[in-house]
């Protein structure tokens, strides 16, 4: 992970560091998503949503979790069009 162009990701990292461990855990993947870098927090356990960001770090949508399983309908086609999948980051502490 390049945290010197991408400060707002490792200080990403870091909180989901300090949390407690998810089930299933927590990942960021790295895609190209209408022409653009963009990152997934993938959502952790039952109605949490997942969120993508843009290379700046700013939340573009929730593409899924939440109540309906949809996310927040801001990028209902971001699982059909995302391409070139890079896991970033995962959470490889034990579940307790």
């Amino acid at each position: 992970m390049d945290t010197k162009s991408s400060p707002w990701l490792s200080s990403l990292v870091q909180e989901l560091e300090q949390e407690r461990s998810a089930n299933p855990p927590a990942k960021i993947y790295r895609y190209t998503y209408k022409g653009q870098e963009v990152y997934y927090l993938t959502g952790r356990c039952c109605d949490v949503p997942g969120k993508l960001f843009d290379a700046a770090g700013k939340v573009l949508c929730e593409p899924d979790g939440g109540f309906t399983g949809r996310g927040d309908g801001r990028c209902p086609d971001f699982v059909e069009q995302r391409q070139n999948e890079t896991l970033v980051w995962e959470d490889k502490r034990e579940q307790k």
